[in-house]
């Protein structure tokens, strides 16, 4: 049985620390994922927290530090909900797998996204209560989850620009989907920050800082950053290659599933497009040869500002093997790239380029 209560077909890259991933087809029909399908990413073990124990710090550059616990924070601060994508920085790895061999990473496939409804306190609220400096431009988190990755081993962290984290869309948040985070999610509380990659959604979150510049923790400064090609990760150091915040502009097929066998004919086609951070996405296109014509896909209206979205079309199939092609535009009029060829890099971060599906229809 897989672990966490996860289901059974969860593809696990990693069992300590807990890395998995549903099949794509799980995602599809979900406009909220359940928490069984709910994609798994961390970098340690995930750790035990005692809710009744817990205690949050707020320090830095702030006029009143806090330390709060659990009833403080739902006391203290309006409850507010909000339903919010996350996807981690990795997803659709194999893509850039299949240009170039990135070695030390986790093979993800589709399937590291993910929407919940979230409920919590909004992280602006907390920080104005504490008194914001005026040179405060950035916001750390900290988190006692601690990763072998870093040489010498650290915690997990991160920060985000003060202008996202006064944003209301960003919450400490203790449920998820209706019920208490479950610990694999980072119970007691965590961040989420809508439309960033998942990296910066920090859980087990046990301490915020307000500071001048980003967080120094490895997984900000060193890891989650956008290499050159040329680059070697293993002897990067910090602040080299392109920090990662906002999402980029994405879509995937999620059924059928790629290599399924389905008679000619009318088919069925869906998936989801997410644009990140402010913007929407505008349209879907779906494509039988490769880009030469497309079909405009049906694309769901958006149940909230910060999730997915799902699209679906019908198309006619001919016998014999298929490929489908799909491609987003955001409101920007920003459209998806065509080939992983042109975002490989040596981490596989960010491949939002056109998802193909090949089918047998016989």
């Amino acid at each position: 049985m897989t672990p966490w209560g996860k289901r059974d077909d969860m593809v696990v890259h990693d069992h300590d620390p807990f890395n998995a991933e549903p099949p794509r087809t799980a995602l599809a029909g979900h406009r909220t994922t359940p928490h069984d399908t709910f994609y798994s990413r961390n970098h340690g073990p995930a750790p035990e927290i005692d809710p009744a124990a817990y205690r949050l710090t707020v320090d830095g550059l702030v006029r009143d530090p806090l330390d709060l616990s659990l009833d403080q924070l739902r006391e203290r601060f309006e409850e507010v909900e909000v339903t919010a994508t996350l996807q981690c920085a990795g997803n659709r790895r194999t893509g850039l797998m299949e240009v170039r061999d990135i070695p030390g990473e986790e093979p993800w496939g589709s399937g590291a996204t993910a929407t919940a409804h979230w409920t919590g306190v909004r992280l602006a609220d907390v920080l104005v209560h504490a008194g914001l400096h005026p040179e405060a431009a950035h916001i750390a988190f900290a988190a006692p989850d601690v990763s072998p990755l870093p040489d010498p081993p650290e915690p997990f962290g991160g920060s985000i620009t003060t202008a996202k984290a006064m944003s209301p869309e960003v919450l400490l948040a203790w449920t998820m989907n209706g019920e208490p985070l479950p610990q694999i999610h980072g119970a007691p509380l965590r961040v989420v920050v809508p439309g960033w990659i998942g990296a910066r959604s920090v859980k087990w979150l046990t301490h915020i800082t307000a500071q001048a510049e980003p967080s120094a923790n490895y997984f900000q400064a060193t890891a989650y950053r956008v290499l050159p090609p040329e680059a070697d990760p293993r002897t990067s150091g910090p602040g080299e290659g392109i920090s990662l915040g906002p999402i980029a502009l994405n879509c995937d097929i999620l059924s059928p599933d790629d290599g399924a066998q389905v008679p000619p004919g009318p088919t069925r086609i869906t998936g989801y497009a997410l644009a990140g951070d402010d913007r929407t996405v505008a349209r879907v296109d779906v494509s039988l040869n490769g880009g030469g014509t497309w079909t405009q896909a049906n694309l769901d209206a958006a149940d909230e500002p910060w999730a997915w979205q799902h699209w679906h079309t019908t198309l006619d199939l001919s016998p014999g093997e298929v490929e489908i092609t799909a491609r987003a535009w955001d409101s920007t009029g920003a459209l998806q790239p065509e080939s992983p060829a042109h975002l490989w890099n040596p981490k596989g971060y960010i491949n939002n380029s056109w998802p193909r599906i090949h089918l047998n229809c016989h």
